[in-house]
C-alpha cells in the first residue's frame, strides 16, 4: 500500500484517528500535488516568498507543511480537485492544519 493510499484510507474512515505524522503525510501530499502543476505552484511560491531551492531544502519543515494547507484552505476549488483526486473528505484538510499549526477552528 503506498503511502497516499495509506492517508487516503485514514481519511475516509468514520473516525479517523489523525496524528502528527498523518498530518505531515498529507501537508507533503498536497505539496507533491502544487508541483505537478505548473501554475499552482508558481503561484505558491510567489505567495509564499518561497524559492524553488528553499523548497527542495525545506519541503519537510513545519513551517512549509503548514503554508502547504493554508494555501489549500485559502482557494475552495483547488482544496476540492485535491480532495477528489486523492479521495480525501475535504474536511479532513483543516483538522490536519489544526495539529501543525496548533491553531483552533470555530
Amino acid at each position: 500500500m503506498s503511502p497516499d493510499d495509506q492517508v487516503a484510507g485514514m481519511f475516509r474512515s468514520k473516525s479517523p484517528r489523525l496524528t502528527e505524522e498523518r498530518a505531515e503525510a498529507l501537508a507533503l501530499q498536497v505539496l507533491a500535488f502544487l508541483v505537478a502543476d505548473p501554475k499552482q505552484i508558481s503561484r505558491f511560491l510567489s505567495l509564499t516568498g518561497t524559492t524553488p531551492d528553499e523548497l527542495r531544502n525545506t519541503g519537510s519543515s513545519r513551517e512549509l507543511q503548514i503554508a502547504t494547507l493554508e494555501y489549500l484552505l485559502s482557494d475552495e476549488g483547488l482544496l476540492l480537485t485535491f480532495c477528489q483526486d486523492a479521495g480525501l473528505d475535504p474536511a479532513s484538510i483543516a483538522p490536519a492544519h489544526q495539529l501543525l499549526s496548533g491553531t483552533q477552528y470555530d
